[in-house]
């Protein structure tokens, strides 16, 4: 009351009101020297307690959802060195190129030696050097493929505070473009080096200076690696930085080819080579050919390598407009997405059920696989999951490649007893 009654007299153009006796004797003692009605309110507002100004709720972005189920709670946290580059190489998807290696060794190592210039001692002794080549190899493709994925999607802004999957290193400012790119060129020279020296053993085992489809699966595979996500470097050195195969919609077509059919056709064709085999690509692949049963074993294991991406693409269809990323997901839409899901999960088991009436039951040991396979097409494919719900089914998805190439590698050794 004493408040609002020195800030009438103020308001009344009172500026120096005097308090009376009876007033005087009533106030807090560190108040009692005479001062405009203003001074004295303000002072005693500053005593009264006030309430904390609301606080405004925000969501957590996805970018930092993601980060905190990696390997920091915060943007103020970052994770050691070892653990960055860790997240940005992510050995997870590895099996992504392991898987048909597998695959592929099986093929020479237990099947008859149709095809090999030296017979079945030639094929064997190929066999386990040129699978550690391989996979060597393509695991080394993979790292450079995803280390430039991580350095490519943040300098053209598919990577920023609206991502969904798992943190990327480069966008959370834990490694810089810079570093993400050179760890690509690294992995990339790596991998150049073996892929030259598995041409030219091949190429001197047939009599030639160097094998040519060898020597073509190198050079594209490096080329990919940077092309896939594209971006100014290196492509923009040669006028091509504006290339990308996943931009433009054609990642799903090149996880087929090379994580599916080169992947798993790379060993057997590499032996055959080394053995002194000298029949043209064509003759090789065609029916009755020493590579015809090897190529429809790859079919389904390229199937699933391309369904990886395929929900990967679902999940991040919403940002990658954003992008201009016209990925299958964006340029045809979820549900589109979701059926090319379900038509290549369901497709893996159609061909192995072909494998089986061509080479005997043991070739249906893959559905033992279906289980796991059960869950994903559930959320992916009918349960109508989106956004980031998806991430476990990414990884749910490599885990079933996997099963499936083991059982599938089984079934072989199986059939050609």
């Amino acid at each position: 009351r004493r408040c609002r009654a020195f800030l009438s007299g103020a308001m009344k153009g009172h500026h120096a009101i005097t308090p009376s006796r009876h007033y005087h004797n009533r106030l807090p003692p560190e108040i009692h020297a005479p001062r405009s009605a203003i001074e004295m309110a303000n002072e005693l507002r500053e005593r009264r307690p006030s309430p904390d100004p609301p606080q405004k709720l925000e969501e957590t972005p996805p970018a930092d959802r993601a980060g905190a189920n990696s390997f920091g709670d915060d943007d103020t946290e970052r994770p050691s060195t070892l653990k960055v580059w860790i997240l940005a190489s992510r050995p997870h998807t590895l099996t992504a190129s392991i898987a048909p290696v597998i695959v592929g060794y099986n093929l020479v190592s237990r099947s008859p030696p149709v095809g090999y210039a030296g017979g079945a001692d030639a094929a064997f002794a190929f066999a386990r050097p040129s699978a550690v080549a391989f996979a060597s190899f393509a695991c080394l493709i993979q790292l450079a493929t995803n280390l430039h994925n991580d350095y490519a999607d943040f300098v053209k802004g598919a990577d920023d505070h609206r991502r969904l999957g798992q943190a990327r290193a480069t966008q959370r400012g834990w490694l810089t473009p810079g570093q993400t790119a050179g760890g690509s060129t690294l992995c990339l020279a790596a991998a150049f080096v073996l892929g030259t020296r598995m041409t030219l053993t091949a190429g001197e085992a047939s009599g030639a200076a160097f094998d040519p489809t060898f020597a073509f699966v190198t050079l594209s595979s490096c080329f990919n690696a940077v092309a896939y996500t594209g971006g100014p470097y290196p492509l923009g050195y040669i006028g091509l930085g504006n290339i990308s195969l996943a931009y433009v919609g054609l990642g799903d077509l090149f996880a087929f080819l090379y994580f599916g059919l080169v992947a798993t056709l790379g060993v057997p064709y590499h032996c055959l080579r080394m053995s002194g085999n000298r029949d043209g690509v064509f003759e090789l692949f065609a029916g009755g050919g020493a590579l015809h049963a090897a190529l429809l074993t790859a079919l389904p294991v390229g199937f699933l390598a391309t369904a990886i991406i395929v929900v990967n693409n679902l999940r991040d269809r919403v940002t990658d407009v954003h992008a201009h990323k016209r990925t299958m997901a964006v340029r045809f839409g979820g549900a589109f997405t979701r059926n090319e899901y379900a038509l290549l999960v369901f497709g893996s088991y159609a061909a192995v059920a072909v494998l089986a009436g061509k080479m005997g039951t043991a070739m249906l040991l893959p559905f033992l696989s279906f289980p796991v396979a059960i869950p994903q097409l559930k959320a992916v494919a009918f349960g109508g999951k989106d956004g980031s719900d998806l991430n476990d089914h990414v990884g749910g998805t490599a885990r079933l490649q996997l099963l499936f190439c083991l059982l599938l590698t089984l079934g072989l050794s199986l059939s050609w007893r």
